[in-house]
């Protein structure tokens, strides 16, 4: 027997998902749907530090399935409760598709040089 059915992990650190992308408000999201359904005790949402795909976050994981979830935001959080842990089918439109196993970071764009007068 194990502890909980599944386990969301939702990145909250680093500078782009928490500051840039809100992912502390998608974590408050999912855990509030997860006890206002009653499923706390099968369904753990958790913070997460960095998954190393800093730029296409926020990142939202769900084990055991391994299905990993880009750029979420606040409002798709109820499509990942409803159709995914309480209907147990991924949302296809939010899914990641990383380049390469590993760390996809999206390199930083420097800021356009000044323009001289």
């Amino acid at each position: 027997m194990v502890p909980f059915e599944k386990h969301v992990f939702v990145c909250t650190s680093g500078k782009t998902c928490p500051v840039e992308s809100n992912s502390p408000g998608v974590h408050a999201r999912l855990k509030e749907l997860v006890l206002k359904a009653g499923l706390n005790s099968s369904i753990r949402i958790n913070q997460s530090g960095c998954m190393g795909q800093c730029g296409y976050g926020p990142m939202v994981v769900v084990y055991p399935e391994n299905v990993w979830y880009a750029a979420v935001k606040v409002e798709d959080a109820d499509a990942i409760f409803t159709e995914h842990l309480v209907g147990g089918k991924p949302v296809e439109r939010l899914l990641y598709h990383p380049l390469k196993p590993g760390p996809n970071k999206k390199p930083k764009i420097p800021p356009p040089a000044p323009q001289e007068p």
